[in-house]
């Protein structure tokens, strides 16, 4: 076959390529997200209201991580299109028909994820938190501090609702079928409120519940979609 006659050397070129061309994406869209960081700050932080820096270098080092992090989670599509380009060549017609779908899919999920967590969960959370303040106690969150809680309660979500593509993988190659993923709900349930907690920013079980219950749903919801699919 023409792969693998193909030089080590050429492969290791494209892979350079597309890596440098994935960071060149990322930079760009970091440095467009620097342009706009305190509308995004705004954004984030509305809320908790008011942050607060305790330190002079902190707004700027948060500054570069709010920019990084998202220019990575704008550029995501490009990362994952460059390796989609990368792998095309060694796989199979069915394999990259496969892939066409995966990749979108996986995606959506991600962002899927991502924004369930901010626009529903997040504010919620942090209102929970805010109401634990009294006249003699009140809250003064810093910038740093909010945006590692922001990062650390948004990722899980955007991970976690990666679950239902994982079991139809698992489904599709014969590993797992909807008969034993219904045989095994209540090992998955244990399971999920223990990644809850492992991945947690806080150790209070309302936010380890508001984690494991999408997740819980997600799973009955891929039980249902595989009673759709082919044996």
């Amino acid at each position: 076959m023409i792969e693998e006659k193909t030089p080590i050397t050429f492969h290791l070129a494209e892979l350079r390529r597309r890596i440098l061309f994935s960071l060149t994406a990322w930079l760009i869209g970091s440095i467009a997200a620097y342009a706009h960081v305190e509308d995004i700050i705004a954004v984030i932080s509305a809320p908790a209201g008011k942050l607060y820096f305790l330190n002079p270098a902190e707004v700027f080092f948060s500054y570069l991580q709010i920019a990084a992090v998202t220019g990575l989670f704008v550029t995501l599509p490009i990362h994952c299109y460059e390796l989609w380009r990368f792998l095309r060549p060694g796989l199979q017609d069915k394999e990259s028909r496969a892939f066409v779908w995966f990749m979108p899919a996986a995606l959506i999920l991600w962002y899927g994820g991502a924004a369930f967590s901010f626009f529903v969960v997040f504010p919620q959370a942090v209102q929970f938190f805010l109401s634990f303040s009294a006249v003699s106690l009140q809250p003064m969150f810093s910038l740093a501090a909010y945006l590692s809680f922001f990062i650390a309660f948004v990722l899980p979500f955007a991970i976690g609702f990666e679950l239902p593509l994982a079991l139809i993988i698992l489904a599709h190659l014969g590993l797992v079928t909807g008969k034993s993923l219904r045989k095994k709900r209540r090992v998955f349930i244990v399971g999920a409120f223990i990644f809850a907690g492992v991945v947690s920013p806080t150790t209070d079980m309302i936010t380890q519940t508001a984690i494991a219950v999408p997740l819980i749903f997600l799973y009955e919801g891929t039980i249902l979609f595989m009673r759709f699919m082919k044996p």
